[in-house]
């Protein structure tokens, strides 16, 4: 039995602003840090409102930690306060006329939770110092951290975060980013993340809910989703592969290898079971397994000579393009000895070598 079982279908009507939209997941979760990742607009938020009881599902069924939540059969609906979910908005939710005290006092007086219990929570946030002061007189992350501590007053069963670095600095996500992984450990309960950021969903996911429309288009352990992406639509979307049309050529279970044929030259990958020469499909694999080489009378397996297109800056150095729409990072100073040349020699490592049908 999951920690986390719902099934939700949520229909919103048109607007004028809107189209019709659908939820229509099965989400399951388990003890750690779940991130739905995906773009806006593809249900992250409604599905923690729908979990939290800000929003009723029209169909479906919440179970958390074998209580129900919900049951649109049964016509059971529990209440947000019925709940017990911590929920941390992208706002905070602070109330401002209260002091960083007050707000934990307030959310303690839902259950019987002792004056030791506050100085304990304020001690382990780094806010006693800070208790007396009013969330205007706190800075972004020092706001992140009292509202962390209000939702562990209750110890709830689920804790919900909507994009919770969103206008934050590197410097404060990376402190938030700490708090969290402690929060986890202490807490020994569910995590719902919601984020559409790449780095966000590396660092932090132990489990990872590819989201798009309304709907799960994959889930699973994060390395797992990352390392094979279901389908070409998701790979591209997620913007950290290379996707190249390919073909196999040859299957090998002997020596537990497929050899696919891409932009006319040979490369070997992982042998794949179920499949046979004359198939055709894509190969995908991360910018961040492809070697860059120099030495151009190397003979390599899985060496592509590809023209270069230009280069621009990235966060991680030069991100450098190649036809056909290939990509690959380098430093700057590597690009400075790449830049005048017409073509770039890479190696996709036989192992990182992923093919989607």
């Amino acid at each position: 039995m999951r920690e986390v079982d719902a099934r939700l279908v949520k229909r919103l009507p048109a607007t004028r602003e809107t189209e019709a939209f659908e939820l229509n997941i099965h989400l399951q979760a388990d003890a750690g840090i779940t991130v739905l990742f995906g773009s806006s607009g593809s249900g992250k938020t409604l599905t923690l409102n729908c979990l939290a009881g800000f929003a009723r599902p029209d169909e479906g069924r919440i179970l958390v930690s074998n209580e129900l939540y919900f049951d649109a059969a049964a016509k059971i609906n529990r209440s947000p306060r019925q709940r017990r979910c911590g929920y941390i908005f992208q706002d905070h939710a602070l109330f401002p006329h209260m002091s960083v005290r007050e707000n934990l006092l307030f959310a303690a007086s839902a259950g019987r939770v002792s004056h030791r219990r506050i100085d304990e929570l304020l001690e382990a946030f780094e806010l006693a110092d800070l208790a007396a002061r009013k969330p205007a007189q706190l800075s972004g992350g020092q706001k992140q951290r009292a509202a962390l501590a209000r939702v562990m007053v209750s110890e709830p069963r689920l804790l919900l975060l909507d994009e919770p670095t969103r206008g934050l600095d590197l410097r404060l996500r990376e402190s938030f980013y700490e708090l969290l992984e402690e929060t986890r450990e202490r807490l020994q309960a569910p995590i719902i993340l919601v984020t559409h950021q790449m780095d966000e969903c590396l660092r932090l996911g132990d489990f990872v809910c590819l989201m798009g429309s309304g709907r799960i288009l994959q889930a699973g352990a994060r390395d797992a989703v990352f390392a094979k992406p279901v389908s070409v639509e998701i790979a591209r979307s997620l913007g950290i592969y290379n996707v190249l049309p390919a073909e196999i050529t040859a299957l090998h279970p002997s020596r537990n290898i497929s050899v696919l044929r891409v932009t006319d030259q040979e490369m070997t990958g992982p042998y794949l079971p179920g499949c046979f020469p004359g198939k055709r499909g894509f190969l995908c694999i991360r910018e961040s397994d492809v070697i860059v080489v120099s030495d151009s009378r190397r003979q390599e397996t899985n060496r592509l000579t590809l023209p270069v297109i230009g280069g621009s800056a990235s966060p991680h150095g030069v991100r450098v393009q190649c036809e056909p729409q290939f990509f690959v990072t380098v430093s700057h100073a590597r690009w400075e000895a790449l830049r005048r040349d017409e073509e770039l020699q890479v190696i996709l490592p036989p192992s990182a070598v992923h093919f989607i049908e």
